[in-house]
């Protein structure tokens, strides 16, 4: 065992303590997978975080993300709370305003834009969920057939079943039955609109549920946020430039900025701020 640099980082928020927490593990060489699992589930947060030596060389590191759980090939406020740690460790970019992540879903390319960051999402593949998994869901959620407007499989490197439903005000009510969500075993994300929302302010509402993973209910999400942008996007439910809230539910108040550039490429973004920083032996 050893000592090694580690901070915890608010993601999502320039206020500590108001958005997605991560555990950052830097100088993580040398752990097991087993070590790695084991800090993870002792943290207890949603994702914990190993920084790496990159395999790649275009990489400027590479990053290994659990959950209490197991581990994920993705996920979005982990890929910029670590991106803030390993900054303000002293990391220097390859390419200056630009840091490249090496992960489970390859390369994944995050802006630097003062205080913000902003990853680069990975390509969405998406589906039809089947009708016995969707029933489930939305009694497990407590929702009625008429304010579902839509729903899709999402995966861009983590899997969602994303939900459109009828407004903000009815993805804020719902009292989702996490035992039976839990038994379903599948992430759920829910989004509504906020309705004449004023410029500058949020113009979707978003929850996210992984209750078989021991989150209940996450605070912000970014490949959640991610893979919904992309699909409500391309279906043209929203613009090509929009901020989502995540977390009123659990006291929180996560801003997600999504923008879709002249390329196509969605690029998800928000504040970060260390909370904690010092060492941790393992």
């Amino acid at each position: 065992m050893q000592q090694r640099p580690f901070q915890q980082v608010d993601v999502f928020t320039a206020t500590p303590y108001l958005g997605n927490p991560v555990a950052v593990v830097l100088q993580g060489d040398g752990l097991s997978e087993a070590q790695m699992q084991q800090f993870a589930r002792w943290t207890n947060l949603s994702e914990t975080t190993f920084v790496l030596t990159p395999q790649d060389a275009q990489a400027d590191y590479r990053l290994r993300i659990f959950t209490p759980g197991g581990e994920m090939q993705f996920a979005g406020h982990p890929t910029l709370g670590s991106c803030h740690a390993w900054l303000q460790a002293g990391g220097d970019p390859k390419l200056g305003a630009q840091v490249v992540q090496e992960c489970g879903v390859g390369l994944v390319r995050i802006r630097r834009d003062g205080s913000t960051l902003a990853f680069g999402a990975p390509p969405l593949r998406r589906s039809e969920p089947a009708a016995a998994l969707l029933a489930r869901v939305s009694a497990a959620l407590g929702l009625q057939f008429n304010q579902m407007l839509g729903a899709q499989l999402l995966d861009n490197g983590t899997a969602w079943l994303g939900i459109r439903v009828d407004g903000a005000d009815t993805v804020l009510r719902l009292a989702p039955d996490f035992a039976a969500l839990k038994a379903v075993g599948h992430k759920v994300g829910v989004a509504g609109v906020h309705h004449g929302a004023a410029a500058g302010q949020p113009a979707l509402e978003v929850r996210g549920f992984a209750p078989h993973m021991g989150i209940d209910e996450d605070p912000v999400t970014g490949s959640l946020n991610a893979s919904l942008a992309q699909w409500l996007m391309a279906d043209g439910h929203m613009p090509a430039s929009y901020v989502a809230a995540q977390g009123a539910c659990l006291h929180r108040a996560g801003r997600v900025s999504l923008q879709r550039d002249a390329d196509g490429q969605l690029w998800v973004g928000g504040a970060a701020v260390s909370c904690i920083s010092g060492t941790v032996t393992i």
